[in-house]
C-alpha cells in the first residue's frame, strides 16, 4: 500500500501562471505532495513548477486524477499518457477516478480494471479512487481486491465530515484524503473556531487543517498566498487538546458543498 504524505498541496480552481506559481511557491516552502486533475486544466501548469523546481522528482508524490469522459476503452490509457505528458513525468505516484460513472457510463469493473493497468505497467505507482460512496467503495474493492486501492478522496471539512465513508474506509484499509478542507473559507469566520485559535495565538485555517490531520485524513488545502501556504504548512506542528478536537467535532452540521448533477446517491 503507498504512503501518502499525510500533508499536501491541492490545486483544484487554479489555473495558468496562478496555478504555476502557487505550486512553485509551495515547493520553495517545503510542499512535497501535489495533487491536480485532468478536468482542473492546469496539469501542464503543475508540470512545469516541478520541472522548474530543481527538486528531484523522486522526492515528489505527485497525484492526478482520471476525468468521467476519459473512463471508457477508448481513451482511458490515452488520458493517463497526455496527463504524464503535460505534468513532465514518466509517472504518476498516484492516480485516481475523479467520479464514479453513472449509469450512462461504463460499467465500474471495467475502468477499475483499466485504473489498475496503469499500475502495473508503471503509469501510476498507485491507485485509488474519489467520490465513491460506502456502497461504491464496497464495490471497487470487490473488484480490485483488499489492499489495491490505496485512498478514496472526498470532501471533508468542519461542517462536513462525511463520516459513514471515512468509517468504511478505515475497516477497509483505505486511506482517506479529504479536499477542501476550508469549506469555501466559510469555517474562516466561526466563532468555536476562532476561539480555538486565539488561544493558540494561530489563524483559524491552522486550527481546522491541525484538526484533519489529527483526525488521520490526508488534508490537500490550496492557497495563491505564500504566507498562507506557509502557515497551512505550519499546521503540522500544532497540537490541539481533546477537548478542542471534540469542539470542531461538533460542528458538524451536513453542509456538503460539492454536489454536481453527475454525483452519486450520496450515503448522507
Amino acid at each position: 500500500m503507498a504512503q501518502i504524505p499525510e500533508f499536501g498541496l491541492g490545486t483544484f480552481r487554479l489555473e495558468g501562471e496562478q496555478a504555476e506559481q502557487s505550486v512553485r511557491m509551495g515547493l520553495e516552502l517545503g510542499y512535497r505532495h501535489i495533487d491536480t486533475a485532468q478536468i482542473y486544466g492546469n496539469e501542464a501548469d503543475v508540470g512545469r513548477a516541478i520541472a522548474g523546481s530543481g527538486i528531484p522528482r523522486a522526492e515528489i508524490f505527485l497525484t492526478t486524477k482520471v476525468w468521467l469522459e476519459n473512463l471508457g476503452e477508448d481513451r482511458f490509457l490515452d488520458s493517463v499518457r497526455e496527463s504524464l505528458q503535460k505534468l513532465h513525468t514518466d509517472y504518476v505516484d498516484l492516480l485516481l477516478i475523479h467520479w464514479p460513472a453513472g449509469e450512462q457510463g461504463p460499467p465500474m469493473a471495467d475502468y477499475l480494471k483499466r485504473l489498475a493497468d496503469t499500475k502495473t505497467s508503471g503509469l501510476a505507482r498507485a491507485i485509488g479512487v474519489s467520490n465513491f460512496t460506502t456502497t461504491q467503495v464496497e464495490e471497487a474493492v470487490a473488484v480490485l481486491g483488499e489492499g489495491a486501492i490505496a485512498t478514496n478522496q472526498v470532501e471533508i471539512h468542519p461542517y462536513f465530515q462525511n463520516r459513514r465513508v471515512v468509517e468504511c474506509c478505515r475497516q477497509r484499509g483505505i486511506a482517506v484524503t479529504g479536499y477542501m478542507p476550508l469549506a469555501y473559507g466559510k469555517v474562516l469566520n466561526d466563532e468555536t473556531l476562532g476561539q480555538i485559535a486565539g488561544s493558540h495565538r494561530v489563524g483559524i485555517a491552522e486550527v481546522v487543517l491541525a484538526w484533519s490531520l489529527a483526525r488521520g485524513i490526508v488534508t490537500i488545502p490550496s492557497s495563491t498566498n505564500r504566507t498562507h501556504l506557509a502557515s497551512n504548512l505550519a499546521a503540522q506542528s500544532l497540537q490541539l487538546t481533546p477537548a478542542e478536537l471534540r469542539q470542531i467535532d461538533a460542528l458538524e452540521r451536513g453542509e456538503r458543498l460539492v454536489n454536481p448533477g453527475f454525483a452519486p446517491a450520496w450515503d448522507d
